[in-house]
């Protein structure tokens, strides 16, 4: 079945008479005698305690892992806390972890400051570099956590080539897919274990949920939910229900979101006020060729550097009309957000600078908005950052020539 057809039919029930699910706002259920008490309580099971799972839960995990070619899917309370529990499922003390320097702020955050504190010891590599990644791997590897792209950079992980290493020596892979989603990208088909959404983006697609999900083999996923039924990142019914309703049109959304994309990264890539424009879509981009060979669509993220540096990121993001000042993307609006601004009550300034997070950085994320709108409002935006400069310019002079060398005058 082609994806859009599957969202809409994984979870169907001949059964069900409604056409939309009903949502099973229950804490706990009953049981009608001593052994269907025991069975319940024996294992995963969505009509028991809301921590073990929700049948609400349930219909977002099936068509999540059916959308991922997956075998089964655990939804959690948010993104972050689908990788802290399955973090802590698979490592513990003693054991290694190999993970990219372009990742979420939070992962980062996660891998440097909570896993040493666990004794669990973790060596972070260039992910466009395939060899980084076997030359970190060790005799106490347990774990090779990826994304790709990454956020924000846009970087690009060969996962056939990584993931081929890592289950040579039987060590497991994990990789976020929130920003290319299961539209453009399959990376259970290109040979990872497990695959998570911060469900809160894309997925969900509307900007009133905060959820998260891992989907994988199912022995897998029931591994990672013993540990979350001890965590408690549960997630809330109702919470699951919107996932659900936005997860149908998922991939209509996503497929408008390349293309308006693609469009915008071009005007952007062609301004004289851009340095760079960080996009796996533009043939400029240095991974392009990688890009095409693994993903369907190169989605609607992407980060760009003016010249003006911080500054004029700043005057940049004050002038946009349409997009909003938010810390999340993937959804049906527009949003735009300076990454080192957002992120440095999670990370040092060494450590930014460690994850190639310069402060100039803008994170530009298309929502469902018209790309000729789109376009106009960064026109206006961008007019109005040169201006300034060419007015400050005028104001103050030329810069100070006192310490140009003057050997060749």
């Amino acid at each position: 079945m082609d994806l859009a057809t599957l969202l809409a039919h994984a979870d169907a029930d001949p059964a069900e008479a409604a056409l939309a699910p009903p949502i099973y706002q229950v804490a706990n259920f009953a049981a009608e005698s001593a052994d269907e008490f025991t069975s319940m309580n024996s294992g995963r099971h969505d009509r028991f305690y809301r921590r073990f799972g929700n049948p609400s839960q349930a219909r977002l995990e099936q068509v999540m892992a059916a959308a991922e070619g997956a075998e089964a899917g655990l939804a959690t309370a948010s993104g972050m806390g689908a990788v802290t529990t399955t973090l802590l499922a698979l490592v513990g003390a003693g054991d290694h972890v190999v993970a990219q320097q372009s990742m979420y702020g939070g992962t980062l955050s996660l891998l440097q400051d909570l896993a040493p504190r666990l004794g669990i010891e973790v060596t972070l590599v260039d992910q466009t570099d395939v060899a980084a990644f076997e030359r970190a791997i060790g005799p106490r590897t347990k774990l090779v956590m990826l994304e790709t792209p990454s956020n924000p950079l846009l970087r690009l992980t060969d996962i056939q080539a990584v993931t081929a290493i890592a289950q040579d020596r039987g060590i497991l892979t994990f990789a976020d897919n929130t920003v290319a989603t299961p539209v453009n990208h399959r990376l259970v088909e290109l040979g990872v274990d497990l695959v998570m959404h911060s469900v809160t983006k894309a997925v969900s697609g509307h900007a009133d949920v905060l959820a998260g999900i891992v989907l994988g083999r199912r022995e897998l996923i029931d591994r990672i939910w013993r540990t979350h039924t001890m965590a408690g990142s549960v997630i809330g019914p109702f919470d699951a229900w919107l996932a659900l309703r936005g997860l149908r049109t998922l991939a209509m959304r996503v497929q408008r979101q390349n293309a308006t994309a693609q469009a915008v990264a071009r005007f952007l890539a062609e301004h004289p006020a851009v340095r760079q424009v960080n996009y796996p879509g533009l043939a400029s981009h240095p991974q392009h060729d990688l890009a095409v060979r693994q993903m369907t669509g190169f989605g609607g993220l992407m980060s760009l550097e003016l010249r003006g540096g911080a500054p004029a990121a700043e005057r940049f993001i004050d002038g946009l009309g349409l997009p909003v000042r938010s810390s999340s993307l993937g959804g049906f609006r527009s949003t735009v957000v300076r990454p080192a601004a957002m992120w440095e009550q999670e990370l040092t300034e060494q450590q930014l600078a460690a994850a190639g997070v310069p402060a100039g950085l803008v994170r530009y994320a298309v929502g469902l908005e018209s790309e000729v709108d789109l376009i106009a409002d960064l026109d206006r935006a961008l007019a109005a950052v040169r201006t300034d400069e060419m007015s400050s310019s005028v104001r103050h002079g030329p810069r100070d020539q006192s310490n140009v060398s003057t050997k060749n005058a």
